[in-house]
């Protein structure tokens, strides 16, 4: 007859006991709560921790404050804070007023927190030690209840190898390749080596897939989808089948693994390790990690879809309002009228460059002249909005420094068009010009469009007479006009009058900016 037994393990428990003697809490001398009815709770994980009943408590209390906790087997826990002579301890005591049927003794009781006091006199009671309170062992306890407090991937790295090691698992090395959606770089790879305090974090360009040292390593073979590698790294296995193998050899390594990390998306991003015990690694720890490569790989899931949603905002609609949007400003009305100076820059010509250049030049072209705007806007402390068309809109804050946004949105005009006639001097093939207007004022920076659909951008009379600045340019002989809010921050300003501007109501007192490039086009001064 066979016998089926529910395998030992350490399961969570909690007990509530009573102590039989007095005891007294201090805070710096001062007696915070005595009792001859306390009691004391074991939980696993937790020290013990004692409860007070609320009639002992020496102290003035304050009503409930605004925070509260949850605990599965205790319930609720509601917060007051301490009230000394001159001080008052926020949120330093808690109670469970109706606190689960595992909890029911803590009734009507009160705990301290351990910044709340200074000294416990158990008298005669004895606390006694706690037992191993790992559920499943340190890894598995740690993935399941600490893992979620590391707030970066290098963090989490950091701590799942200590845990490794902890749990019995003898890695020398531990990296994780996870694949990102970034328009410059492919992903991150993440390595830990023992004996180093720092997390190397590398981040390859889409250059990777092309080259050697990652067509012929474990990386692309497992995030390819052929499956995971195992290698024992010692001179019994002279051959090995990948480069890094003879690397880890190098540095004592005897045993080798790198096993899929699937994401929910469908991408394979990949885990390896390197093991220095003489025999290798076990096949119970092995066993361990690939039972728990699922649940890492959505804590680095998680790390990497945070780290996409930031860079895909910055790409889209830039840092400071990929910011905002992530910060919850993501309704309709959302945003704050702010005082900048708003750049417009025109891409030149470009109705006939479309039509004399082929697609593909074109669109060249067109990513040439963002490109070395974007650039320029970003050196001096703006930020591109957006690309309409041919054109770009971009922001300077003012913030509680007006005068130094006029005088970098001036700056980066005036960069942005001596840059592009340098670009143009050394190439005659390049035909990237512009056509820059500027202007200051109050605008509203924020969401604008239908309930469903949003554009996060500044609407104001300072954008449209920058765009309108910017036509006019066109026909000035200049390639830069800014409005007279800007002047004062400009040295080469070189008066034009008030100008009547299209759907402008009132004309605009302008002036036009003197490059050393605007001989190309004529001056007219």
């Amino acid at each position: 007859m066979n016998v089926h037994t529910t395998p030992k393990s350490n399961g969570y428990d909690i007990s509530v006991e009573h102590l039989s003697d007095r005891i007294a809490i201090f805070r710096d001398g001062i007696l915070l709560a005595e009792s001859r009815n306390a009691k004391v709770m074991y939980e696993t994980r937790l020290p013990p921790t004692i409860y007070v009943p609320r009639a002992d408590v020496c102290v003035d209390l304050s009503g409930e404050t605004g925070l509260q906790t949850f605990c599965p087997f205790k319930g609720t826990a509601t917060y007051h804070d301490i009230n000394l002579p001159g001080d008052r301890l926020a949120n330093s005591v808690w109670a469970y007023d109706d606190a689960l049927p595992e909890s029911a003794a803590i009734r009507g009781h009160i705990g301290f927190m351990p910044s709340a006091y200074t000294d416990i006199d158990l008298g005669k009671n004895q606390l006694r030690d706690t037992e191993n309170t790992n559920i499943s062992g340190p890894l598995i306890d740690w993935l399941m209840r600490g893992a979620s407090l590391s707030d970066t991937p290098e963090a989490f790295t950091k701590a799942l190898a200590e845990k490794m090691l902890e749990h019995g698992i003898a890695i020398q090395r531990l990296s994780i390749l996870a694949w990102s959606l970034h328009p410059l770089i492919a992903g991150k790879h993440f390595i830990w080596e023992k004996g180093e305090d720092e997390i190397l974090t590398r981040a390859p360009t889409y250059e990777i897939y092309d080259h050697p040292a990652f067509i012929n390593s474990p990386l692309r073979h497992v995030s390819n989808g052929l499956g995971g590698v195992r290698q024992r790294v010692n001179d019994e296995n002279p051959h090995n089948s990948f480069p890094i193998i003879e690397d880890l050899r190098a540095k004592g390594a005897t045993d080798y693994v790198a096993m899929p990390l699937p994401f929910s998306d469908g991408r394979t991003n990949v885990l390896t390790l390197s093991c220095d015990h003489p025999d290798g690694f076990t096949t119970e720890n092995l066993g361990l990690v690939f039972e728990c490569s699922a649940v890492i790989a959505r804590f680095y899931e998680v790390f990497m879809q945070r780290e996409n949603a930031q860079v895909l905002l910055e790409t889209y609609v830039g840092k400071r309002s990929g910011a905002r949007v992530l910060g919850g400003e993501i309704r309709r009305g959302d945003g704050d009228e702010i005082d900048a100076a708003i750049m417009f820059c025109d891409l030149r010509n470009s109705t006939s460059l479309e039509e004399s250049l082929d697609r593909d030049a074109y669109i060249n072209l067109l990513n040439e002249f963002f490109e070395t705007v974007s650039g320029i806007v970003d050196e001096n402390g703006g930020e591109v909005l957006k690309f309409i068309g041919d054109a770009v809109l971009a922001v300077f804050p003012a913030g509680e420094e007006p005068a130094q946004a006029r005088a970098n949105a001036q700056q980066a005009a005036t960069e942005i068009v001596e840059k592009l006639a340098e670009l143009r001097s050394a190439d005659p093939d390049i035909h990237c010009d512009c056509s820059i207007g500027v202007s200051y004022g109050r605008v509203t920076y924020g969401n604008v469009g239908s309930r469903e659909r949003l554009d996060f951008t500044v609407v104001g009379q300072a954008a449209n007479v920058a765009a309108r600045l910017g036509e006019h340019s066109k026909s000035t002989g200049y390639r830069i006009v800014v409005s007279q809010d800007i002047e004062p921050s400009c040295s080469n300003a070189i008066p034009l009058g008030d100008i009547k501007l299209r759907n402008v109501s009132q004309p605009v007192t302008c002036f036009a900016l003197r490059t050393a490039a605007d001989v190309e086009v004529g001056d007219p001064a």
